[in-house]
């Protein structure tokens, strides 16, 4: 059965928070700011948080700098992930990406639906795993960090989860991954 087994140690990850905006800052990225609460919660190191604008070579560009940055696991990013003109998140995701994911994103509609109806369809939720480092893009609402954090990312991110989780695979995700 699924859960956490309370006999392995806990081990925490280094996650980076990206918003993908042009409008937010600091004092009013609740989004983000529910992203780093929640990890450091959980006993994970929010290593980096920033704030970027909506523009694919922009989030490539961070993307690229976090994913050489060995003290950082983890990404995550909100904002972007619609269907209007300036949403380019994916994209940019998609581009850095040695590996898909996309069973997250098939998953974190699946979520969505309970909340928010039929509107998960407009989401482009993704993830992917770059230079052995794990990416996910979420939308930018505060409701759907939320609902990513409790219902994937909360136990995905943590060793103990059973059957498996992504955290253990850690130390082999660049075994074949070429420059």
């Amino acid at each position: 059965m699924a859960g956490i087994d309370e006999s392995r140690p806990f081990v925490p990850v280094r996650i980076a928070v990206m918003t993908v905006s042009d409008t937010r800052t600091a004092e009013n990225d609740t989004s983000g700011g529910l992203l780093a609460q929640r990890a450091a919660e959980a006993g994970h190191e929010v290593f980096a948080r920033r704030i970027v604008v909506d523009e694919q070579r922009a989030i490539e560009a961070l993307l690229r700098e976090w994913i050489a940055e060995p003290d950082i696991d983890v990404i995550l990013a909100t904002g972007g992930t619609g269907v209007t003109g300036r949403d380019v998140t994916p994209e940019a995701f998609r581009a850095v990406y040695d590996k898909e994911l996309p069973g997250f994103g098939e998953l974190f509609r699946h979520l969505s639906l309970e909340t928010i109806g039929l509107s998960a369809m407009q989401s482009r939720a993704t993830a992917g795993v770059a230079g052995g480092t794990y990416l996910f893009a979420l939308p930018g609402s505060t409701g759907a960090c939320k609902d990513a954090w409790e219902g994937i990312l909360k136990h995905q991110l943590d060793i103990r989860y059973r059957p498996c989780n992504l955290v253990e695979m850690m130390p082999r995700l660049e075994e074949h991954v070429r420059p």
